[in-house]
């Protein structure tokens, strides 16, 4: 029965994770990792490899969460595929410089600038000064674009999430509605997954003292019993989403953030 109850909190994360990357366009990381860095030690291995195998399996999930969240926020007509066409170069080549930063960061550091990245986040939903702010009515293009979308494809491998977060910063401060902008965040996710999940699975070969069922620093049966379950709660999230008023629906995201700052803030002080 030792197996039973990290697979019943697994699943619990992916219905969860599905349900937070419908509603608020995002990958489902900000739930994966800490949900991981609880339960790995129930697959045994050495926790100094908690933080990255959490990581990379994270990014495995998202495969399947962004992609059912994208195509049922498609469905709604909330999706603009010019902005993930245009994007996709330079999200995928920060994505790489990420992967390559993690394998030379310490686990606990890796779970810091997780934390802090999640609460400064917040502050863009929380702030109305913030969050109401619109710098322009056109999307950033040129050498803008290029450092945005590699900055968000780098910053996002590194910690195994979706990218969603700050795609949709950038996107209202240049005009888009919360609900496009989840949308579409949804489909940064997937470009920022698969790479990640490649690249974190192949810097991990060689390690030692990994959790049973690891591929590298991907987590094989964790993987499939988060992503078969998010799978079912994505679409729901994504008829809530569209259900609340956008600055409710920016509220909520804000407080969420910080609850899982603080939450990763103590794990840290565990590694």
């Amino acid at each position: 029965m030792s197996w039973l109850f990290p697979t019943v909190g697994l699943l619990g994360a992916g219905l969860a994770a599905g349900f937070a990357g419908g509603v608020f366009g995002i990958g489902g990381g900000f739930v994966v990792v800490p949900a991981l860095l609880m339960m790995l030690h129930l697959l045994g291995g050495d926790s100094a490899q908690y933080a990255h195998v959490a990581v990379g399996t994270s990014a495995a999930t998202i495969i399947v969460t962004s992609i059912r969240s994208v195509t049922s926020h498609a469905k709604r007509g909330a999706v603009d595929f010019e902005i993930l066409k245009s994007w996709a170069p330079w999200i995928v080549m920060g994505d790489g410089l990420g992967v390559l930063l993690a394998s030379h960061v310490d686990g606990r550091v890796l779970t810091l600038i997780f934390a802090t990245g999640v609460l400064l986040m917040s502050l863009n939903f929380l702030v109305p000064r913030l969050g109401d702010k619109v710098l322009s009515d056109q999307m950033p293009s040129g050498a803008l674009r290029v450092g945005l979308a590699g900055g968000l494809g780098a910053f996002s491998s590194l910690l195994g999430i979706g990218g969603g977060t700050i795609a949709i910063m950038i996107m209202t401060l240049c005009g888009r509605s919360i609900h496009r902008a989840v949308g579409t965040a949804s489909g940064v996710g997937t470009l920022i997954a698969i790479p990640s999940a490649i690249g974190f699975a192949i810097i991990g070969l060689q390690e030692k003292g990994l959790p049973w069922g690891s591929v590298g620093y991907v987590n094989l049966p964790a993987t499939i019993a988060i992503a078969s379950t998010s799978i079912l709660t994505a679409p729901l999230g994504v008829a809530v989403a569209h259900s609340l008023q956008p600055a409710m629906l920016k509220r909520i995201f804000g407080v969420y953030l910080i609850v899982i700052a603080l939450v990763m803030f103590r794990k840290s002080l565990q590694l």
